[in-house]
């Protein structure tokens, strides 16, 4: 019988890859989503419910309905200049609604649960690259959220037996253009989408800060392609179906590109020139991310296969010429 994993905010960017994956790994996937950046989702392989995460109504109809073996969590806010401005929808999406969640999903007896992480609970580096025992510091509200349910999951298990595996992204990029996957975020916010459709439609990409302590001085980041990052969420949760016990891990390259250097690469692969304005800093950016990988590498077995930054644009800009009309943007005009 197929193991049933419900995903939060499964129809969304990560959360719909790493669904795709589940469903070809033989589980059966059942979606929560509640579909708020207009994207379209119409896979034959998921049972999609628009709803809230924390609609405590529908989730009684869904742990009735379905033996549910695990939850993976994707339906956090992300975007970390608005959780400056705007904190308090954050902590009530991001942290309450979170901990009512697995309040209710331990009271159905399901133990073991996949979260989505960031990078974002270190704040500023102290030492590159990263790995999972540099301090906590995180500058914005964002990164406090994801630090708070770190502390929560701790708890969890030592007090209820939670199984859970906690993922601290660095910068997810890239998409799945031949199963028709990638970003639909309206309005988008993310740097590699917004670049290729500044250069193929004309318009002006602005860079937010030239002043970091950077050797260029725009910001560094390390970029994992999506198929990369989904991949280890299907091993964290194998890794706990067969007795691991709750962990966390970085997930990421090990690599790091400057905004400059992504801007350069950005014109190759569309072969067009970009207009640029530079800009202020944005709130809650940091100098630069790049990740201490080994931890997953050697408890997980992952093993990165499409993060080559060749492949992460390729994949991103044919995903946006062939679905321009699901992100909203045409990119022919």
């Amino acid at each position: 019988m197929k193991k049933t994993i419900l995903i939060l905010g499964g129809a969304g960017y990560i959360g719909s890859h790493s669904a795709y994956l589940l469903y070809k790994r033989g589980y059966e996937v059942l979606i929560i989503d509640k579909l708020i950046h207009g994207q379209n989702f119409d896979h034959k392989w998921a049972t999609v419910i628009k709803a809230d995460f924390a609609d405590e109504k529908v989730l009684n109809q869904i742990f009735d309905k379905y033996k549910i073996d695990a939850v993976m969590h994707f339906a956090a806010f992300i975007e970390v200049g608005i959780s400056v401005k705007k904190p308090a929808n954050f902590y009530e999406n991001n942290v309450i609604k979170t901990i009512n969640f697995l309040d209710f999903m331990l009271s159905r007896g399901v133990k073991k649960f996949i979260f989505s992480s960031s990078c974002a609970i270190y704040g500023n580096p102290i030492k590159v690259p990263m790995n999972e025992k540099h301090p906590f510091d995180p500058i914005s509200p964002y990164g406090k959220n994801k630090l708070v349910i770190e502390f929560v999951l701790q708890d969890y298990a030592k007090a209820y037996d939670l199984k859970y595996v906690s993922l601290r992204y660095f910068n997810a990029a890239g998409a799945d253009p031949e199963n028709n996957l990638g970003e639909q975020h309206n309005p988008e916010t993310h740097i590699i989408p917004l670049m290729l459709r500044a250069i193929k439609n004309n318009k002006t990409f602005k860079i937010f800060g030239t002043d970091y302590n950077t050797p260029d001085g725009t910001c560094v980041r390390d970029y994992i392609h999506v198929l990369d990052l989904a991949l280890a969420h299907i091993l964290g949760l194998e890794y706990l179906n067969s007795g691991g016990k709750s962990d966390y891990f970085n997930l990421g390259t090990g690599k790091g590109y400057s905004v400059k250097e992504m801007i350069n690469m950005a014109q190759n692969v569309v072969g067009k020139k970009m207009n640029i304005q530079v800009c202020e800093r944005r709130l809650g950016d940091v100098d630069t991310l790049i990740a201490d990988n080994k931890k997953i590498k050697a408890i997980l077995g992952w093993i990165p296969k499409y993060s080559d930054l060749n492949n992460i644009l390729n994949t991103a800009f044919l995903w946006e010429n062939i679905n321009y009309e699901g992100v909203g943007i045409h990119l022919d005009k």
